[in-house]
């Protein structure tokens, strides 16, 4: 049995106040509220906690949702302990008319919203601000969805004409900073609508479109002889780790090899 473990940060995810990996073989912590909505998922074990007076218990076969402001308190249930990721929100991310429903049923039993949710964390951790911004309009979309008694979900503007005015958009200036907030207020659509719509027409959600499309421009840059730090910072990535990262997931090798490895256009023969 390993040591307790807890990490924590602040991402620069607008609407995420702080993300938390926990794993503890022996804790209970005592009856206490949050200022944000407390969203998690449990990879090993089972939290058994009260919320609001009653007695619940967190497992991992869906995303749990706490309300701001309502006691709760935690325990293992299982003598291995349990490990937990968990998100906490901004209060104005979901309604707060929905905190009766959220204390009555705090489990959404859901494996797409559960999936997303780890995607979402993964995408936080390894600072993906544009796939984490998407994830999250999506994961708050499928909360509130659940927690408001699944409503007919309103209808939406054309799917080709929103993924066509998004590329346009994206394509327009590739490496500047981007909030997905922002090209859905320009296309007057919701961030969940303009994820969706994006992903059914092209086949790939919009960071991972963006991340193709920046590194495009750095192996020009690349190949043009600038320095690999120079360039992921150019075209749009964090540094030049974010830079590699992508690069060998793409190419199975590092900006700095590909570079070295680049060899002369071929001159033309004589005729």
């Amino acid at each position: 049995m390993g040591p307790d473990v807890v990490r924590a940060w602040r991402p620069g995810v607008t609407g995420v106040a702080e993300v938390l990996h926990a794993a503890w073989h022996e804790h209970a912590y005592p009856s206490h509220t949050h200022d944000t909505w407390t969203v998690l998922i449990v990879d090993r074990g089972l939290i058994g906690y009260g919320l609001g007076g009653q007695e619940h218990a967190a497992e991992h076969t869906g995303v749990t949702v706490l309300p701001p402001g309502v006691v709760h308190d935690g325990r293992s249930v299982t003598a291995a302990g349990f490990r937990k990721r968990v998100l906490y929100l901004e209060p104005t991310v979901l309604d707060p008319a929905l905190t009766g429903r959220a204390v009555d049923a705090p489990l959404v039993p859901d494996d797409t919203l559960r999936a997303r949710f780890a995607g979402l964390d993964r995408a936080l951790t390894v600072r993906e601000d544009v796939a984490a911004e998407g994830l999250l309009a999506l994961v708050t979309e499928g909360l509130a969805w659940h927690l408001s008694g699944r409503p007919t979900p309103p209808r939406e503007p054309s799917a080709a004409t929103t993924a066509r005015r998004a590329r346009d958009l994206l394509d327009a200036d590739p490496a500047r900073p981007v909030r997905l907030a922002e090209v859905a207020a320009e296309l007057d659509v919701t961030v969940p609508h303009l994820v969706r719509a994006f992903t059914r027409e092209l086949g790939l959600p919009p960071h991972r479109y963006l991340v193709g499309r920046r590194l495009d421009l750095a192996r020009r840059r690349l190949l043009a002889g600038e320095p690999a730090a120079d360039v992921a910072v150019a075209t749009g990535f964090h540094d030049q780790a974010h830079l590699t990262r992508h690069f060998r997931r793409l190419l199975r090798t590092t900006p700095g090899r590909y570079q070295r490895g680049a060899t002369p256009a071929p001159t033309a023969g004589l005729l």
